[in-house]
C-alpha cells in the first residue's frame, strides 16, 4: 500500500522507499510531517485519519496527542478509583484540582496544537474531554455551592441527596453518553484500542448516570452498585488510554516495541484526499 505525502519533500529518501515497499518499522520514522508515512502509522501517532493540510506545522511542532492523552488518563484513573472507593475514598472533593488543572490544562493545550496541525478528530476529542473534566471540577468544588442551591436550608448534604440535583446530573451524563457513542462511530476509522475507549466510556456514562438517577429515587443500594460498576468500566477506559499513550510515546521515541492497536484504517477508503477531490467522487 503506497502512501502520499501531506508535506512535500525535496527528494525521496531510503526511509520513504521502505514505506512505499510496504515496510513500516517505527525505527524508520523521523516525524509525521518531515517525510512520507503510511496512513496507518499516521493514525497510530495522531489518532485521526491522515488528510492533506496546508503548511508545515506537523514538521515544526512536536506531536501534541500524547500530552492530551496523559491528562485524560490521570484524571480518568483518579475518577474511577475514587468512585470505586479504593482505599476508603468517598468523595472527589480532595482531588478536584486534578479536574481543574491536570486534565483540562493538558487537554486544552493539546487541543490548540491539534487545531494548528489540522488534526480534526483529535482536536474535537481533546476539547470534549477538557470541558467534561471542568464540569466535574465545578460540581466537586464546595465554593461553587452547587449542591447547596438545591437545599431550602442551604445544606450541602441535603442538596446533594435531593431528587432535583441527582436527576439533573443523571440527564447530563446521559447526554454525554449519546455524544460518546457518536464519537465512537467516528473512531472506528482509526484503531481498535481508541474505538474501545469510546465504546466503554459511552457505557460507563449511562451506568454512572443510572447511579445518580437511583439516588434521586431513594434507591441507595442500587445506586452504589451502579456507581461502582460504572467506575470499573471507566477504569478500563483509563487503562486503554494509558496503553495507547505508551504506544504513541514509544513510536515517537523510536522504540521498536511491538504493541498492537488493531488498525482499522484499511477497512476504509483512503482519507488522504482534499475536500474538493472528495466532492468530485460523489
Amino acid at each position: 500500500m503506497s502512501s502520499s505525502n501531506s508535506i512535500p519533500s525535496k527528494r525521496a529518501t531510503a526511509h520513504e522507499e521502505a514505506f512505499e515497499d510496504g515496510i513500516n518499522p517505527i525505527s524508520h520514522v523521523k516525524s509525521a510531517g518531515a517525510m512520507t508515512i503510511s496512513p496507518e502509522l499516521f493514525e497510530k501517532l495522531y489518532l485521526t485519519p491522515k488528510t492533506n493540510t496546508v503548511g508545515d506545522a506537523r514538521r515544526r511542532f512536536a506531536n501534541p496527542t500524547p500530552l492530551g492523552l496523559m491528562g485524560f488518563v490521570i484524571a480518568s484513573l483518579t475518577y474511577a478509583m475514587v468512585l470505586m472507593g479504593w482505599g476508603g475514598a468517598t468523595t472527589l472533593v480532595g482531588v478536584a484540582g486534578i479536574f481543574w488543572f491536570t486534565g483540562p490544562i493538558l487537554l486544552l493545550t493539546a487541543m490548540i496544537f491539534e487545531w494548528i496541525m489540522g488534526n480534526f478528530l483529535s482536536m474535537m476529542i481533546m476539547g470534549m474531554f477538557a470541558v467534561y473534566w471542568l464540569s466535574f471540577a465545578i460540581l466537586q468544588t464546595p465554593s461553587w455551592m452547587i449542591a447547596q442551591s438545591y437545599s431550602t436550608t442551604g445544606s450541602a448534604a441535603e442538596g446533594a441527596a435531593s431528587k432535583a440535583f441527582n436527576a439533573a446530573i443523571a440527564l447530563y451524563l446521559m447526554v454525554w453518553g449519546f455524544w460518546l457513542f457518536t464519537t465512537f462511530i467516528f473512531t472506528l476509522k482509526t484503531n481498535t484500542i481508541f474505538a474501545s475507549i469510546f465504546f466503554f466510556a459511552f457505557i460507563s456514562s449511562f451506568v454512572i448516570g443510572g447511579a445518580y438517577w437511583k439516588v434521586s429515587t431513594g434507591d441507595y443500594g442500587m445506586a452504589m452498585t451502579l456507581q461502582k460498576t460504572g467506575a470499573a468500566i471507566f477504569f478500563i477506559v483509563a487503562l486503554l488510554g494509558y496503553y495507547i499513550t505508551v504506544v504513541m510515546m514509544a513510536a515517537e521515541m523510536r522504540m521498536t516495541l511491538k504493541l498492537p492497536v488493531g488498525d482499522l484504517s484499511h477497512f476504509w477508503p483512503n482519507s488522504d484526499i482534499s475536500l474538493a477531490d472528495m466532492e468530485k467522487q460523489q
